[in-house]
């Protein structure tokens, strides 16, 4: 594991910023060793988002992290200035289109069907109210 994670290290500090598609990488253009050399280095790197002149956003969520860019970058013909990362990997945040929207346009399929929330629209039965001491 120690190798493992030295070549890791490595493999961050040999990563060049200047080589950063971001659209590609958000468009999932670019192949998996440069997106990993890329996701390596912003995570190993002290101040990687500052060198790229990325400002990180309160996201509100442990799992995602936002990121305000410099400039717009175009994306799947729309621009934007903020995106995130989670686990799964970098999105661009697009305001004025809905998810299903964007991927009619894409022509990629829905991956599941949306369901109706049926349990919401039960009539449960109401607790007894109590007066207040």
């Amino acid at each position: 594991m120690a190798i493992l994670a030295n070549l890791a290290v490595a493999k961050a500090g040999d990563y060049d910023p200047a080589s950063l598609d971001l659209a590609a990488l958000l468009e999932c253009r670019a192949d998996v060793p440069n997106y990993n050399s890329f996701a390596l280095w912003l995570a190993g790197e002290r101040r990687a988002a500052d060198t790229l002149g990325w400002k990180e956003v309160a996201s509100g969520n442990p799992f995602l992290r936002q990121y305000q860019l410099p400039a717009p970058v175009h994306v799947f013909g729309r621009e934007t200035v903020t995106i995130a990362f989670t686990a799964t990997g970098p999105m661009a945040v697009l305001d004025g289109i809905a998810a299903a929207d964007l991927a009619r346009q894409l022509n990629v399929p829905a991956a599941s069907r949306p369901r109706t929330n049926s349990w919401a629209r039960r009539s449960w039965p109401k607790a007894p109210r109590t007066a207040a001491a």
